[in-house]
């Protein structure tokens, strides 16, 4: 909870909410530097809700290429997905269902199974105590909806490390070494490097990359959208530094 807490007031709007507090608190005592900080949350807010901003954070993580779309694949053993988030709501399908992001990797990780006839693990925990796990709404979405069937689900996890310590007590008990790891390209390389970590040998199937960040004008014009991906790619650059911290890596 309390990290939880620290990423709401660290990244995007939380941050920019923090500076104008902190103006108001100041502007009687401060003023100068209440008026600092006020243009400066709103230089902040526009940056990162701009597509050119949010892509080139983006960018700066996707570091591994694509598996080739046709040709022969390298070797491995199992294939595993990582899930995101989910529609806790539902409503529609009567029952909490995977989000975008979780989706973009489950339909790759099926696209992969259909070209290999490798036997995936989904790795996923809670998203919150009422709904179902992460893993257990994508071995449904799996087997319903893409015919692909799933051997282990691993719904334990609640973070990137323990997604890769509980899949690697799953896959080393069936002998199964080298893995596919389908998940974000802009969240493989922390993925992989928890995976190595735990005696697992990855061979990166990233996914849902994002465009070159300057599209035109309507780069530099904030957008929501945007705004989501600046805050998915300060998390990730936040959780490698902190993981490198931890691990000494």
């Amino acid at each position: 909870m309390l990290r939880q807490v620290f990423e709401y007031l660290v990244l995007p709007p939380g941050s920019v909410l923090v500076l104008l507090l902190i103006g108001v608190l100041l502007r009687s005592p401060f003023p100068r530097l209440a008026r600092v900080l006020f243009v400066t949350a709103c230089l902040w807010l526009w940056l990162a809700s701009t597509p050119i901003f949010a892509g080139w954070l983006l960018g700066t993580l996707q570091n591994d290429l694509p598996l080739p779309s046709t040709g022969t694949l390298p070797t491995a053993d199992a294939i595993v997905v990582l899930g995101a988030e989910a529609d806790c709501d539902g409503r529609e399908y009567d029952g909490a269902v995977i989000g975008q992001v979780t989706m973009q990797r489950v339909r790759y990780a099926a696209a992969l199974n259909k070209r290999t006839q490798l036997p995936v693990l989904v790795s996923g925990g809670k998203p919150n105590v009422a709904t179902p796990s992460l893993a257990a709404l994508m071995r449904k979405t799996l087997q319903e909806e893409f015919t692909v069937p799933v051997r282990w689900v691993e719904e334990q996890s609640a973070n990137t490390s323990e997604n890769a310590q509980f899949s690697a007590d799953l896959l080393t008990k069936d002998n199964k070494q080298t893995v596919f790891l389908v998940t974000s390209a802009w969240h493989e390389p922390r993925a992989k490097a928890s995976f190595e970590r735990f005696g697992i040998h990855v061979i990166p199937a990233p996914t849902a990359f994002r465009d070159a960040p300057y599209q035109g004008l309507q780069s530099l014009i904030p957008q929501w959208s945007a705004l989501k991906d600046t805050s998915w790619a300060l998390h990730e650059i936040c959780g490698l530094s902190y993981y490198r911290l931890r691990h000494g890596t």
